[in-house]
């Protein structure tokens, strides 16, 4: 029985992780749950898997949490807050696994601090990597952590990966659906409304990352992503548009051979392969039907229409904490993009401004990151008024 840290529970990976967690409940425990304003739900999540600690984000919250908890008739566990709260329970001698599933820079805190426990990290946090990718891997590398991607196509490359050496791998083919706006004409781009960008035409997503995937720059984050997982340099990383997204993402090694990833979109699958990794165990998600495989579709992207991609390999290769500052860009861009402030072909050239602002430190030190991402967050701001 492994016992599990979640960070957050209330989100969509949190809640699938739950029901993974509910299919394997011989193999798993939750020890921890954490949210970080969602008081209601989280106590109905707490109801239902009886965790020792709860974290909440928002100290305000807690009462409502208590409050939930007694209409509900179930005991109170222990509740702490705030970053302290966050490191409790992602250091914990009684955590096997820490699921970081938290949205945007929240999430790197708690992933650095489960990393230099020594904790197994199921990484659903794709902005731990890009802002951190490099101190990451250094710590995991001296305290014997291990990061298993939970993002599809991360996971994907993982799986691809155990078909060879590193040093036999000649490029990594990270795929994308290529958004809602994939054949829309690229001047109709500044007419974009965020109803438009946040109807996905495959995956049901939080609206930052939903944005992320109508710009492309959720697959420029992922080349970034991809780099510090799988020590592979960037310019052996590339983007492949796969409209029918049933191949999460391919690796093509040295002697021609291509292996891929199939299988149906659900975020079951890849949260289960890090849970139960290096095993692979019964799951409830149904079968890939190949009756309704009528053809697999491969293009490049189209990198004038989405000038995000190109930001983000130029982030990682200024490297340093370059790319914190092309994460925390985008965060303000696409935030003021969904509240009308800016339109939807505005977001790359917000953070194309920020980037080019920025002078890199190196990425060696927690603090180091933290001080670029807010550097950046305030000269995104002061470029919008």
């Amino acid at each position: 029985m492994k016992r599990l840290t979640l960070i957050g529970s209330t989100g969509s990976i949190g809640q699938n992780t739950l029901r993974v967690v509910e299919h394997l409940s011989h193999r798993f425990q939750i020890f921890a749950l954490a949210a970080n304003s969602a008081a209601r739900q989280l106590a109905e999540q707490a109801a239902e898997f009886h965790p020792a600690v709860v974290a909440i984000g928002d100290a305000g919250r807690v009462d409502e949490f208590r409050q939930r908890c007694r209409e509900l008739k179930v005991s109170i566990p222990e509740i702490v807050t705030g970053e302290s709260g966050l490191r409790k329970i992602t250091s914990a001698a009684d955590v096997d696994i820490v699921v970081s599933a938290a949205v945007g820079a929240a999430g790197i805190q708690p992933t650095y601090t489960a990393v230099a426990s020594g904790k197994t990290v199921a990484l659903a946090n794709k902005e731990a990597m890009v802002i951190a990718g490099e101190l990451l891997r250094k710590t995991a590398a001296s305290t014997g952590a291990r990061i298993i991607p939970v993002d599809s196509e991360h996971s994907a490359l993982d799986q691809c990966l155990r078909s060879g050496q590193r040093a036999e791998v000649r490029r990594l083919i990270l795929t994308a659906s290529g958004g809602p706006f994939r054949d829309t004409p690229h001047d109709r781009f500044s007419s974009i409304t965020p109803e438009e960008a946040l109807k996905h035409p495959t995956w049901k997503m939080g609206k930052r990352i939903t944005v992320d995937s109508a710009t492309l720059m959720n697959k420029g984050l992922e080349v970034i992503e991809a780099r510090w997982l799988f020590d592979i340099p960037a310019e052996k990383i590339d983007i492949m548009v796969h409209p029918q997204s049933l191949m999460h993402s391919m690796v093509e090694f040295v002697d021609g051979s291509v292996v891929g990833q199939l299988g149906t979109a659900d975020m079951r699958q890849p949260i289960q392969y890090a849970l139960t990794y290096p095993e692979r165990l019964s799951s409830p998600v149904p079968p890939l039907d190949w009756n309704l495989v009528s053809r697999l579709d491969f293009m490049q992207p189209d990198r004038r229409k989405f000038p995000c991609i190109s930001l983000a390999y130029r982030a990682i290769e200024a490297g340093g904490t370059a790319p914190a500052v092309l994460n925390a860009a985008d965060e303000i861009a696409v935030e003021a993009f969904l509240n009308r402030k800016i339109s939807f072909s505005d977001i790359p050239k917000l953070i194309a401004g920020t980037l080019e602002a920025h002078k890199p430190n190196k990425a060696d030190r927690l603090e180091t990151i933290i001080e670029a991402d807010t550097w950046a967050r305030k000269y995104a701001l002061q470029w919008l008024s």
